[in-house]
């Protein structure tokens, strides 16, 4: 028996009307996927092969989730509304051709909603590998596709002056209202990277959420300009690998440290925090991981959770990952909390 739920914006708005969601819900978080290229097999470490891409449709579609439009799970968050059990969402960045010769069509017939973010100089440019306005706008008439916002030039947000940052999403949403008609409000940090003072910028702009590139599950306590993604490429993009996103449950917390991604020079490595505010998480079996030093060592203080880092960090981006068994042993899933940290 088929158990995947599938919405397009249209079908939620009549299903929400009859009251098929109500408050009896558990809020069980959220997840999204980002893909960027589909069966480009030059660029493995941004593509998926597409036999790869078959079998994450296959499982989407028979799998035990409900995948959403990222517009309805950015609502969810805005409102508190909670979310289905396993809620994923699919978002793809760049605005390559093979979106369109590939992915769209797969997509389409399987009927999942999905988004894509596009940086718009590529495309105005009309440079070889990408989808031109025309292409764009076939998707955008779409009701299952939206579009977000990386920029216009793929701006490493996060090095970049304020004033830069504001001329830059100006110019992109001149461009989004020039040929598409509507400017977009959903914003993927180009590289995954951003900090107080870009998340500050992107709201400015009239954005209403910011995705970053690490890893994790949110709910409707995260913050809404910082939210994780999974990200699939040939080397991490096994079936076993999506189930593993797909089914990710978040970890609630509050008062994390640091406050801000960026990491400055009397605080590296830094400090880092939180507090779980569900008691009922077994916190014995959390642990806690980042790509430059492996598993780190970790004090429980009653509900808070302290991370001890040992190794300067490195120039560039750090991913931190917490993740906790969760369900029924044997079971699969993980609670599992992503922060990006940034050294200048």
């Amino acid at each position: 028996m088929i158990k995947t739920r599938l919405f397009t914006a249209a079908l939620l708005g009549a299903l929400m009307g009859l009251g098929f969601f109500g408050s009896a819900q558990a809020d069980d978080g959220a997840s999204i996927i980002m893909y960027h290229r589909f069966g480009e097999n030059d660029h493995p470490s941004t593509n998926l092969r597409l036999e790869q891409l078959d079998a994450h449709i296959s499982e989407l579609t028979s799998g035990d989730y409900t995948v959403l439009p990222l517009p309805e799970i950015v609502r969810r968050l805005q409102t508190g509304e909670d979310f289905p059990d396993k809620t994923v969402g699919i978002s793809i960045d760049d605005a390559y051709l093979s979106v369109f010769k590939e992915a769209w069509p797969r997509f389409q017939k399987a009927g999942l909603p999905f988004t894509v973010f596009v940086a718009t100089d590529p495309v105005d440019r009309k440079y070889t590998g990408y989808m031109t306005w025309s292409q764009l706008q076939e998707l955008q008439a779409d009701p299952l596709v939206s579009i977000g916002s990386q920029t216009a030039s793929h701006l490493h947000m996060i090095d970049a002056t304020g004033p830069d940052i504001a001329a830059d999403l100006a110019k992109s949403n001149a461009l989004f209202q020039t040929h598409l008609g509507a400017v977009p409000n959903l914003m993927a940090y180009p590289y995954g990277e951003f900090d107080k003072h870009v998340v500050e910028r992107t709201k400015q702009a009239g954005f209403i959420a910011g995705f970053g590139q690490h890893s994790g599950a949110f709910g409707t306590t995260d913050n809404i300009y910082q939210l994780p993604r999974f990200a699939m490429n040939e080397n991490y993009g096994d079936v076993s690998r999506l189930k593993t996103a797909a089914s990710a449950l978040p970890i609630a917390v509050r008062d994390f440290n640091p406050t801000d991604t960026m990491v400055s020079a009397d605080n590296n490595p830094p400090l880092i925090g939180f507090t779980v505010t569900d008691e009922s998480y077994r916190l014995h079996d959390i642990a806690c991981f980042s790509n430059h030093e492996g598993k780190l060592a970790i004090e429980h203080l009653g509900p808070r959770i302290e991370v001890r880092m040992t190794k300067t960090l490195p120039q560039g981006r750090t991913r931190l990952n917490c993740t906790l068994p969760t369900g029924t042993p044997g079971e699969g899933r993980f609670r599992w909390l992503g922060h990006l940290l940034y050294v200048k």
